[in-house]
């Protein structure tokens, strides 16, 4: 598990530097509670997290964080409209199983919302795809074919589209790779090619649902 937490570690410096203090926060999906009590530490956030993992849950009970076990694809109801100031889903929404649905619940709850995944565009992918025939299976995708989490693989631009389709208000775009520090780079020049990672900041207050 912990190579996992490793990965879902990505993004976290530019998620803090976003996030104003005292915000209340909804981690969806938050695994051990690491991005959580960071907040908690240098933001003084309000912070509450969803994790479906029995083992997640727990860590994050002994980080004295507030967290309850729930999959995401079941819905929010719990939560009132606007009931948060922002909520997360860092890394985690290609593996839902019904991204329409939770992308929908979470632009009901939340006042902002920041959204960030795997680039499967970018261009180590698009090579191995070329060259081996082989899905590819790099640090953005450290799984195996028939023992991957990620059922819904997609791109910056597809994306992009998507928030387009769905009228969903994009406030901001940071698409990055990390360095060997595990630090963010933005990419502005063509990030759908040469980004790792997708990194969206949707504004929910503007959202009128159809």
């Amino acid at each position: 598990m912990e190579d996992l937490q490793s990965f879902l570690r990505i993004g976290y410096d530019l998620i803090i530097n976003e996030i104003p203090e005292h915000a209340r926060v909804l981690d969806l999906g938050c695994g051990n509670g690491k991005l959580l009590e960071e907040l908690q530490t240098t933001r003084k956030i309000d912070g509450y997290g969803v994790e479906i993992s029995a083992e997640g849950v727990s860590m994050c009970l002994e980080k004295g964080l507030y967290c309850y076990q729930g999959d995401i694809d079941d819905g929010l109801a719990d939560y009132r409209d606007n009931s948060f100031d922002y909520v997360i889903l860092n890394q985690t929404l290609q593996h839902t199983k019904r991204p329409r649905f939770v992308l929908q619940e979470i632009m009901r709850i939340c006042r902002n919302t920041i959204i960030s995944f795997p680039n499967f565009g970018h261009y180590t992918m698009r090579l191995q795809l070329l060259l081996k025939g082989r899905m590819p299976k790099n640090s953005l995708l450290p799984y195996d074919w028939f023992n991957s989490p990620n059922i819904h693989l997609f791109t910056i631009e597809d994306f992009q589209d998507y928030c387009r389709i769905h009228s969903y208000p994009v406030k901001q775009e940071m698409h990055f790779s990390v360095n060997s520090n595990s630090i963010s780079q933005i990419r502005n020049f063509r990030p759908n090619f040469l980004a790792e990672f997708g990194f969206f900041i949707l504004d929910g207050e503007k959202f009128v649902s159809k």
